[in-house]
């Protein structure tokens, strides 16, 4: 049975006892929003992002947090958030519910965690593609990119019941938009050359639009009876057709 606890995405959690290597005065209990050498802004008057309780630092402990984590992944494929506790989640990965306490306060900021994994994965696949834009060629090199994204969500099914999780309550689903606008700052400098005259503000407006329309598209993609090549063929479509109509109202205001 669920925990009483995990009705609520946010507050204390009252931890059962851990094993005593788990808690390791040596060990940072600081969470930084940072993770990664990734930055992670959240405008004032946001809900808060739910975060881990803290991040471990030691080999050992690592393994058990990643083992959680993976646990968590394969439960939420097979069983969907519905079914998804964290007594599951510790008997899958092997450790003590304890430990798992440790870490995560409950289930939501188990599923948050595994979005900014996610993210991370994105993020690093836009860092190689950043050296090859722009050029005369980019709506060829963004579609190929766009292939290269949509394999990422057809080989792994976790990330689709990742993101269906993130949208279960309002904390999580606030959490999962700072996510997002981190990766549409990471686009927004990305996409400056196409667009030179255009303010921050405005380039950060379109890469938002850009990250929610592909994020969604590849959820959609991977659907059950979802024709996967056609759905990236119009993915491909909405964002060259976006691009390339803001690059000539640009142009007309300027002239």
């Amino acid at each position: 049975m669920e925990s009483s606890t995990e009705s609520r995405p946010r507050g204390a959690v009252s931890s059962p006892a851990a094993d005593a290597d788990d808690v390791n005065p040596n060990e940072s209990d600081a969470i930084t929003r940072s993770s990664e050498g990734l930055s992670f802004p959240a405008p004032s008057g946001t809900p808060e992002e739910l975060l881990p309780r803290r991040r471990p630092a030691q080999e050992r402990s690592r393994r058990k947090f990643e083992a959680i984590l993976s646990a968590a992944r394969e439960l939420l494929v097979e069983e969907g958030f519905e079914s998804f506790t964290c007594e599951e989640v510790a008997n899958r990965a092997g450790v003590p519910i304890g430990t798992l306490y440790q870490f995560f306060a409950n289930k939501y900021v188990i599923v948050c965690e595994l979005d900014r994994h996610d993210l991370v994965g994105v993020q690093r696949e836009l860092a190689a593609f950043q050296s090859m834009v722009p050029t005369m060629q980019w709506p060829v090199i963004l579609n190929r990119f766009l292939d290269h994204l949509a394999d990422l969500w057809l080989n792994d099914p976790s990330r689709r019941a990742v993101w269906l999780a993130v949208q279960s309550t309002p904390a999580t689903r606030a959490t999962a938009a700072i996510y997002e606008r981190a990766l549409a700052q990471q686009v927004s400098e990305l996409i400056q050359p196409l667009f030179p005259s255009a303010d921050t503000a405005f380039r950060q407006k379109i890469a938002e639009v850009l990250v929610h329309i592909a994020y969604s598209m590849f959820n959609f993609a991977v659907r059950d009876g979802q024709n996967h090549p056609e759905a990236v063929g119009e993915l491909k479509r909405l964002l060259s057709a976006y691009l390339l109509q803001t690059e000539r109202d640009l142009r007309r205001k300027r002239t």
